[in-house]
């Protein structure tokens, strides 16, 4: 349940570090960076259905002139073998947007990646990200619409909550030693408002999270959900360790806080955690050896008097910086879901 580093921060505050200062707006068009990414997908299911995917993204950033930066991506697929489905669109222009950046601000508008607790994929968006404030970041968003340009699924974009988007309010305080706290608000108007907060506490031996996150819906029919989240984590001779466990609302669920994506769930189906009145407890493992990255999680969820099992196995090697090969084994059995599939990635990136 360690949250990732939000793509927000990371691409808004690198885009004034990592590009050259040009001097001319034709020079920080000709010395601007080309990076991408060509990825090789197969996944297969206990029936033997096969998805196999080629993928390719290609990106193009400006040189910053005058604090202005200017990114541009594209994202294509085949579907090599599989449903006709998992690609509705075959490409994507993913990534188009403009970014100002000064000391302690960064706003960036356009089409841009987006990583936070509730808001996932790509959106068609104005993000600030506020750093003069000491110790602390402030991510203050509104997004129009939302795609999605991955190995196994391409969408195009298209609205959310018709025509009145999603605002969203993240804030991490990191001034007191080992200690991160991350509160943050979402609202979509008519459909509901989320809150929460996330506490994380590490040092180089332990860690330690709590999460809580409460839906108000505005759709009468649905019911408020919520979300309570608790783990332990370790790191022994090598060994990292994590146990953990997740709550939802007993009538609710989590109720509509997945509709702008979501980083919530430990395991890589865990679709039983998402019902009402659902208890997850979870334990995971992972060691690095001869350079191979290797990973197990096992996780137990009840839902009323339903049970649920879910192993999920993954092994990762880099032959060198660029190029990666990623393995994914999962099994998920029980009275709420019963599959078991198996995939293979494999990414070079420039």
């Amino acid at each position: 349940m360690t949250k990732k580093l939000s793509i927000v921060l990371s691409g808004l505050l690198l885009s004034t570090t990592a590009a050259f200062s040009a001097d001319s707006i034709d020079s920080a068009f000709k010395e601007g960076q080309v990076s991408g990414s060509l990825m090789g997908y197969s996944k297969i299911t206990e029936k033997s259905d096969t998805l196999t995917t080629g993928t390719v993204g290609l990106n193009y950033t400006t040189s910053e002139y005058m604090g202005l930066t200017s990114k541009v991506g594209f994202f294509a697929g085949h579907e090599v073998e599989g449903t006709a489905t998992a690609f509705s669109d075959k490409s994507i222009m993913n990534e188009a947007n403009l970014t100002y950046a000064m000391d302690g601000l960064s706003l960036t508008a356009g089409r841009q990646a987006i990583d936070l607790e509730w808001m996932g994929d790509y959106h068609e968006a104005v993000v600030a990200a506020i750093t003069a404030v000491p110790d602390t970041t402030i991510v203050l968003g509104y997004s129009d619409k939302q795609g999605v340009a991955a190995e196994d699924g391409i969408t195009a974009f298209s609205k959310i909550n018709g025509t009145k988007g999603a605002y969203v309010a993240d804030i991490k305080y990191g001034g007191i030693s080992g200690i991160e706290i991350n509160p943050y608000y979402y609202s979509a108007s008519d459909v509901a408002d989320f809150y929460g907060a996330k506490v994380t506490y590490s040092t180089d031996m332990f860690g330690a999270l709590a999460h809580y996150a409460a839906s108000s819906e505005d759709v009468s029919t649905t019911e408020d959900g919520s979300l309570l989240a608790l783990e332990a984590s370790t790191a022994l001779s090598g060994v990292s360790l994590a146990a953990g466990y997740i709550k939802t609302d007993k009538d609710g669920g989590i109720g509509s806080m997945t509709s702008f994506g979501d980083n919530y769930s430990p395991m890589d189906d865990g679709s039983a955690i998402g019902s009402a009145d659902a208890k997850m407890v979870y334990g995971t493992v992972a060691y690095s050896i001869a350079g191979i990255d290797l990973g197990a999680a096992y996780a137990q969820t009840k839902v009323g008097s339903s049970k649920d099992k879910e192993l999920n196995l993954t092994a990762g090697y880099a032959y060198t910086d660029s190029l990666t090969t990623s393995l994914l084994y999962v099994d998920s059995d029980g009275d709420i879901t019963d599959t078991t599939y198996g995939s293979v990635l494999v990414s070079y990136s420039f």
